[in-house]
């Protein structure tokens, strides 16, 4: 009786805490989003012909765990079927902090935009509660000095 209490308690703490968390994070998400939302990020395979631009690789790596309760939910849903909902709020959040991870990095570089994102994903097993590991990466697209624009452009004016 006590330890089926223990695992009512813990389970109700792990989704209160983990609830708590989440929102938090997704407050600062949507905080960090509209502070970056200048540099666009395109999934185009052809760079902008527009001026010339130096190109560099930038990604941004992020690691979510999940909590006990979402552990446990999934569990639930696995023995039944069905979609696994605990498991899509975290994949969201991690996909949506690795492009802001990548979009800082490639602002650092001067960066008006990064073209071609690519995700890549994997499920990391601690025991038996499960962690996202989620990589964005890109290129980023810096413009070179404006002589460099267009030099036939640069004469007519």
């Amino acid at each position: 009786m006590i330890q089926a209490g223990v695992a009512v308690v813990l389970l109700v703490l792990g989704y209160l805490f983990g609830r708590l968390a989440e929102k938090r994070h997704f407050k600062k998400l949507i905080e960090r989003e509209a502070a970056t939302q200048h540099v666009p990020v395109v999934a185009t395979r052809y760079p902008p012909e527009d001026r010339a631009y130096d190109q560099q690789l930038v990604s941004g790596n992020v690691v979510i765990a999940s909590d006990y309760f979402k552990a446990f939910l999934a569990g639930l849903i696995n023995i039944f079927g069905g979609r696994v909902t605990p498991f899509e709020s975290m994949l969201d959040r991690a996909r949506r902090e690795s492009v802001l991870r990548m979009k800082d990095a490639a602002i650092a570089l001067g960066a008006t935009y990064v073209f071609n994102i690519k995700f890549e994903t994997s499920r990391i097993a601690t025991g038996k509660v499960a962690a996202m590991e989620v990589l964005a990466y890109g290129t980023a697209m810096i413009p070179t000095s404006e002589e460099a624009v267009r030099p036939e452009i640069a004469h007519e004016v």
